[in-house]
């Protein structure tokens, strides 16, 4: 283990009140926002770029449940008619936790820095909204994007890319088959996924690939997410475990998808989720780079981002979508 990941888990539990019994789910809600959410909020809110270099706004869209609140971001420039990539995100907590304020700051950053439009989706939580509810909201925000590019000052053709860390990741495999077949996208199509930490198959899938997932119980007891936590979430979230919409591994083909970027962490329970994953969409003719972080677990770099590997992994990021920008060239 990363002996700064190895420190900063042993102080933050030695600073965590050992729950008496099973969580309510305001519980586990709870112990997100303050594990989770505020430390990779409070980082990035330190280190933003001056409020002139973006443009800050939140928009409230249609969806079949509702309105859906997208958050924008746009680099601001002098020229009013210059137009950006887009980056539509989809933020990670298993479908039952999380909010748009995970990623808010990061996202404000990585707008400026690589000159990209943001969109940042709040979609309807498990148990609440059962799945399929939150894909269904992702798409209907992915279609708004597609429909107003223009007024979002975003040329599709530069880059129209969809991504997510842990359930964004896995929101952003389904998004981007359910575009490759539906119609509404020709012509503007996704051009790059982003996907980090992605969750691919639950249970391990049998067959052919079954044997190559050993992290399930290898890491099944590594923080911050376990086996446990992690089954448990799956439960709330009610997914039947055949429905390629929650196992992507499941849909029949993966040809024709826009190239992939994955991170991967080599302690986590969903490592060989990533690995697996992108090995079939490489066979389907995809074209994939994947990054594999030894020492560390799911999602250590939104818990711990000062940490060494976590400044790592940012620029990584970084350098991964300028990768997208170009098709995977």
């Amino acid at each position: 283990m990363d002996p700064e990941f190895a420190a900063a888990l042993a102080e933050e539990a030695a600073n965590t009140p050992i729950p008496s019994g099973p969580p309510t789910i305001e519980q586990i809600r709870a112990g997100f926002v303050q594990h989770v959410i505020m430390p990779h909020k409070t980082y990035h809110e330190q280190r933003l770029p001056p409020a002139s270099s973006y443009i800050h706004q939140d928009k409230r869209i249609p969806g079949d449940g509702g309105n859906i609140l997208v958050r924008c971001v746009t680099p601001a420039v002098e020229d009013g008619n210059k137009r950006f990539p887009v980056l539509v995100y989809v933020h990670g907590g298993c479908g039952v936790v999380g909010s748009i304020e995970l990623d808010d700051f990061h996202l404000r950053r990585l707008s400026v820095d690589l000159q990209l439009v943001t969109v940042n989706i709040e979609y309807r939580l498990a148990p609440e909204h059962l799945f399929p509810a939150g894909i269904e909201d992702c798409y209907a925000a992915l279609k708004w994007v597609a429909e107003n590019a223009s007024s979002l000052n975003v040329d599709l053709s530069q880059g129209f890319l969809v991504g997510g860390h842990s359930a964004g990741a896995n929101f952003a495999t389904v998004l981007a088959h359910m575009a490759r077949d539906d119609p509404f996208f020709e012509g503007r199509q996704l051009t790059g996924q982003l996907l980090r930490g992605p969750a691919a198959h639950r249970p391990a899938p049998s067959g052919a690939v079954g044997h190559e997932y050993k992290a399930i119980e290898e890491n099944q007891n590594n923080p911050p997410l376990t086996r446990g936590m992690l089954l448990g979430l799956y439960q709330i979230y009610g997914a039947p475990p055949t429905d390629p919409r929650f196992a992507p591994l499941l849909y029949p083909s993966h040809a024709g998808l826009p190239p992939a970027y994955f991170h991967v962490m080599d302690l986590d329970p969903l490592r060989d989720d990533g690995i697996v994953y992108e090995k079939a969409l490489r066979a389907a003719g995809v074209k994939t780079r994947i990054e594999l972080y030894n020492g560390v677990s799911h999602g250590f770099h939104l818990n711990f981002p000062w940490i060494t590997l976590a400044k790592n992994v940012r620029e990584d990021l970084k350098e991964g979508i300028r990768w997208l920008l170009k098709r995977g060239d």
